[in-house]
């Protein structure tokens, strides 16, 4: 026999729907949750890359230049942030001029004591153009060129510029000029991938 009674059956009803939330409570509830997720997705989809170059040899003015050409290539919004002798890549004079560090370097075909003699630059200089030119490689003003035509944006730091006494007339023209390290670092925050070269 049952000990339940109707009366006990009958006080448990009531709590029970009150735990649960009615229909237009929900309803409310996941309108809220979507508005809330909108807010927060704020993805359009383009992928941004932000790069750092600081060298301003011959062998490291392409790293940044390929992978900026390249990213903007298949669709990232990329910025070349240039500091100290970075700033030699984007002069329109200097960048026809940069030379190949031949001391330092495991894979110059010359040993250390040997590129340390005057004039030894200049030889490992003139090896790597012949190379470029063999290869049919793009010249740094032909990646530059091609890198702003696809929309990369090149800055210049604006206390190296002051510091070296650089020109700001000598960029290449569509270099962005007076930017800090404040907006420099900013630009990596947001980027999805940050390289310095």
């Amino acid at each position: 026999m049952s000990t339940d009674t109707p009366d006990a059956d009958a006080e448990s009803a009531p709590e029970s729907a009150e735990e649960a939330p009615s229909r237009a409570e929900l309803a409310a509830r996941v309108e809220e949750l979507e508005s809330q997720l909108a807010a927060v997705d704020t993805d359009d989809g383009e992928k941004k890359m932000s790069i750092v170059a600081t060298k301003g040899t011959l062998d490291m003015a392409y790293p940044p230049l390929i992978l900026a050409s390249t990213a903007a290539a298949f669709g990232y919004d990329v910025t070349v942030f240039h500091t100290f002798w970075g700033l030699d890549i984007l002069h329109e004079e200097r960048s026809k001029d940069l030379k190949l560090s031949s001391v330092g370097n495991p894979n110059m075909p010359v040993p250390n004591v040997v590129g340390a003699l005057p004039g030894m630059d200049r030889v490992t200089t003139s090896m790597m153009e012949k190379r470029i030119d063999d290869n049919d490689t793009a010249t740094i003003e032909e990646l530059i060129e091609t890198s702003l035509d696809m929309g990369v944006e090149f800055q210049a730091c604006q206390m190296t510029i002051e510091l070296m006494d650089y020109d700001e007339d000598n960029f290449y023209d569509g270099v962005t000029t007076g930017v800090g390290a404040a907006t420099a670092i900013q630009d990596m925050a947001d980027a999805d991938i940050q390289l310095l070269v």
